[in-house]
């Protein structure tokens, strides 16, 4: 089992990395201790999200938004992607004038796809809303997809150009051998030129096997779903001040979801859903529309991702070992960065550098803060 890349998990990031390095031509081996998707890539909500991006975030969300619009040319597959927008509403003055500064901050930087829409184009786009809004913020090319339609089209495509995927492979250690790398599995040992840590929540653990210790917290978000509605709203919703995510899906069910986290007993992988935090965000989806107060909730959920302390993802080559890459911590935003990751990751096997900035995302940053 001798590859000239092998990835540590196959979720989103790992499988685009897989598609970009086989488009040029390089073997990889894409490992997973359970099966593709099974925690936060097949488990998220699937936003597909530039608006109200840490600012370093931004050029890279930029970036790929454009590959998610051009998707199908990709994976041979849309994804089940919809561009319907996405809104940060505002219920009073002072949500405005925090809405404001945002947009101005991301026209400082030269960027243009945040807007500030007033009351009257709110209630065109959204109809149904609760009349005491004043406004929000605005990006018309996001939207959404489908996690686990996206994750199989990436894994797909990259296997119909030479990808090798292997579930239910746990690592239990890694060694480099000169500039290589020997891992140690459940299924046997690997060899490979490079190793790419894709493990989400469990990269931590693979950061510290290849000497780059980095704060990695394992949480679980939650998620609901309802019954099947009459179409209403087009827009993925939020708020300028509270804690509020949910869109329509296609078949009429609403995802609701506003960073809620599950207890997680991390050493099982047993979650257990926060019924009182889940009522708390019911209830702020019927302060914005009191018709849905009598809507089923079916069904609820939570799936295992990687926190960083500042809320941003570790991007890069190791710093201390040869050959080594991590993409790791993406914090529960990872969905919509991911085609681009993989562009990135490639480029920094490959070629030695990438044509993004990645500077802000290096796992350095914490022995700076240590």
């Amino acid at each position: 089992m001798k590859t000239e890349v092998l990835i540590i998990g196959a979720g989103l990031i790992g499988a685009s990395t897989a598609l970009q390095l086989a488009m040029r031509g390089c073997s990889c081996i894409v490992i997973d201790k359970d099966s593709p998707g099974r925690h936060a890539s097949g488990a998220n909500a699937g936003g597909l999200r530039q608006l109200n991006r840490d600012p370093a975030e931004i050029p890279l969300s930029v970036a790929a938004a454009k590959m998610w619009h051009n998707i199908e040319s990709l994976v041979d597959s849309d994804c089940d992607v919809r561009f319907s927008g996405q809104l940060r509403v505002a219920e009073n003055k002072a949500d405005m004038e925090k809405l404001e500064q945002r947009a101005a901050m991301v026209r400082s930087m030269g960027y243009q796809h945040e807007e500030i829409i007033g009351k009257k184009e709110l209630y065109q786009l959204v109809p149904a809303l609760s009349p005491h809004c004043v406004g929000a913020l605005l990006c018309r090319g996001d939207g959404y997809g489908r996690p686990y339609h996206a994750l199989t089209a990436f894994r797909r495509k990259a296997e119909s150009l030479g990808a090798i995927f292997q579930s239910n492979t746990e690592v239990y250690s890694i060694e480099q051998l000169g500039e290589g790398w020997e891992v140690r599995t459940s299924q046997g040992t690997f060899y490979s030129d490079s190793l790419v840590n894709c493990a989400g929540g469990w990269a931590g653990k693979l950061a510290d096997m290849m000497q780059d210790p980095a704060p990695l917290t394992a949480k679980a978000l939650m998620l609901m779903v309802t019954e099947r509605l009459p179409h209403f709203v087009d827009p993925v919703m939020g708020a300028a001040s509270r804690k509020l995510s949910f869109k329509q899906m296609q078949n009429g069910t609403l995802i609701i979801g506003g960073a809620l986290v599950a207890k997680l007993d991390f050493a099982t992988e047993k979650t257990e859903i926060d019924w009182s935090q889940l009522a708390q965000s019911a209830k702020t989806v019927v302060d914005f529309f009191p018709q849905l107060k009598d809507v089923r909730i079916v069904r609820a959920w939570a799936g295992i991702e990687g926190f960083m302390p500042d809320n941003i993802p570790v991007i890069g080559a190791s710093q201390q070992v040869k050959n080594g890459y991590h993409a790791f911590g993406f914090s529960a935003h990872g969905f919509q960065l991911s085609p681009v990751i993989g562009v990135i990751l490639a480029q920094l096997i490959l070629d030695g550098k990438t044509e993004l900035s990645i500077e802000d995302f290096s796992i350095s940053r914490f022995d700076k803060q240590a």
